[in-house]
């Protein structure tokens, strides 16, 4: 793979080949760029791709506990769990153990629906990953996922999410 020339953006010594925060928002950026019209095609935004799937992952999850898992705001989760529930792909139900809660769970039409457009968004990603080996890419995905469990929680450090989606600060 040739090195980047300056037309094509910084030098490849640049610290921001170091710096995993900017590298992975780069990354996550090309590849909304690339998916949303893709997943458009599945009546799905990026965030209700991410919701379902993590729906599909862990169906008796809360609401709240999704919220967690997917980094974003409660606010903005009920209005993409809003999106899916009127689209079919989710419904919402009384959770047993606590009334007040709601477990968000996909629906028969969900599940088909994340498996056409998982197929997309793999199309999407084995192009991204191309110029790697085959071995490579395993171990990126492997290394990628290892990273998203324990050593993401352990960065966060009980710190409350600052991003995109996360409600504007009180004036209180």
């Amino acid at each position: 793979m040739p090195h980047p020339t300056p037309a094509d953006g910084p030098a490849p010594d640049s610290r921001l080949h170091d710096d995993l925060h900017w590298l992975l928002a780069r990354l996550k950026q090309g590849l909304a760029t690339a998916q949303a019209p893709a997943l458009r095609a599945h009546g799905l935004s990026l965030w209700g791709y991410t919701v379902l799937m993590a729906v599909v992952d862990a169906p008796t999850r809360s609401q709240l506990a999704l919220a967690q898992a997917v980094s974003v705001d409660k606010s903005k989760l009920v209005l993409v769990i809003d999106e899916l529930e009127a689209a079919g792909l989710v419904r919402r139900r009384p959770d047993p153990a606590d009334r007040r809660a709601r477990i968000v769970e996909a629906t028969d039409t969900g599940r088909r629906v994340l498996d056409a457009a998982r197929e997309d968004v793999l199309a999407i990603e084995d192009h991204l990953l191309a110029d790697l080996e085959p071995r490579a890419q395993q171990s990126l995905r492997a290394l990628l996922a290892g990273l998203v469990g324990e050593p993401v929680v352990r960065v966060e450090n009980g710190r409350e999410y600052e991003g995109p989606c996360a409600p504007a600060p009180s004036d209180t």
